[in-house]
């Protein structure tokens, strides 16, 4: 706005309203020509689609068209990694020294110390002699896509030679979605807990009993007239010593914490927290008190139930965290892409990555 008054006429001597009022309104026009051909506007979301890379960091693609002809080939598909790995310029690991000879497409020699380095080494590309387009294009399909992507589609989409591949590409990409050192969620944040997975049909079975099913913590900011950040992690059961160890490691002391009468949350204001615990009773009533983490467990289980048809319990944690990824980014999904590529190289993994040798569930 200061670029309105800016350009106001200085010659105010006569007091001229109209001539201002005039001037103003033209600015104006050019502002809205401006914010409707550049989708800018006032701040809020529409201000986040312009957001730009950091300084050093490729530009992200925004379209199919625009990744496809920057990604066209091996070697400008290495030259964006090495990009992405060191945003200022190579750097030996071993001597510090900036310049390298070029030794193949993924290894370079230290022109100080002579040694070799791996443009792939400690990250999830690591001990991989697939195509950087197939590491590329899984990357992209997967972060930008709104419902995601199955090993089977994925397979499909690069033409792979077997499921297994696929399947190790997808795996891979999913321990690279969630970086460890991520604010914990603040304000006012909405806990529940569901069952996921098991037998369609289980008689017998009633509330919390779990079963053969997947027990899930889910955590979500409530920001009012839509959902925040959120955070999921599958647990061994409902109880306090599953629940309070999630809400410690993820949630800020201080926060309002709004839950049901779940005696698994009892306590929990000991940590410094708000609880609000409330009783839900009917389902009706369940919507209005924990409106959105209740959105976010529905979201969740038409997304695995549609997409991927189902999780083995043992990879339940990993497309967790591909959902919390895609949920956190919905808004900036053409920056989401880069986000994962510096993930992926950046992440120490708790977790030893999959192998390709054996890959054969879900």
């Amino acid at each position: 706005l200061r670029h309105f008054f800016f350009i106001l006429p200085n010659d105010t001597a006569n007091n001229s309203y109209g001539c201002i009022r005039r001037s103003f309104e033209s600015c104006l026009q050019v502002w809205l020509c401006l914010a409707e051909r550049y989708r800018v506007g006032f701040g809020g979301r529409q201000g986040m689609r312009r957001k730009r890379t950091s300084p050093g960091y490729p530009i992200f693609s925004r379209t199919l068209e625009e990744f496809q002809r920057r990604s066209a080939t091996e070697r400008a598909c290495r030259d964006h990694l090495m990009k992405v790995r060191w945003p200022e310029g190579f750097e030996c690991p071993r001597c510090g020294h900036r310049a390298a000879w070029e030794m193949g497409l993924r290894r370079l020699r230290c022109r100080g110390c002579r040694a070799d380095v791996r443009i792939t080494a400690g990250t999830i590309l690591h001990d991989s002699h697939l195509p950087f387009r197939h590491w590329f294009w899984a990357a992209y399909l997967m972060s930008t896509m709104s419902a995601g992507i199955s090993a089977l589609q994925l397979k499909r989409h690069l033409g792979l030679g077997c499921y297994e591949t696929a399947l190790y590409l997808c795996r891979r990409l999913r321990r690279a979605m969630v970086n460890p050192a991520r604010e914990p969620l603040a304000g006012v944040v909405e806990v529940d807990e569901t069952c996921v997975g098991g037998v369609r049909t289980q008689k017998g079975l009633r509330g919390r009993e779990i079963g053969d099913k997947v027990p899930i913590v889910v955590a979500v900011e409530n920001r009012g007239d839509h959902a925040g950040r959120i955070r999921l992690r599958a647990i061994a059961d409902v109880s306090g010593d599953s629940l309070h160890p999630f809400i410690c490691e993820n949630i800020a002391p201080g926060t309002q914490l709004n839950t049901d009468d779940w005696s698994g949350c009892s306590g929990i204001d000991g940590y410094g927290y708000k609880h609000r615990p409330k009783v839900q009773g009917t389902e009706k009533r369940a919507g209005k008190i924990l409106p959105w983490v209740h959105r976010i467990i529905g979201n969740l289980k038409t997304w695995l139930q549609g997409t991927h048809h189902g999780v083995e319990r043992k990879y339940m944690q990993d497309y967790l965290d591909e959902f919390t990824s895609r949920h956190d980014r919905r808004h900036i999904r053409e920056h989401a892409f880069l986000s994962l590529l510096i993930l992926s190289t950046r992440l120490k993994h708790s977790r030893p990555l999959p192998a390709l040798q054996g890959a054969s569930s879900r």
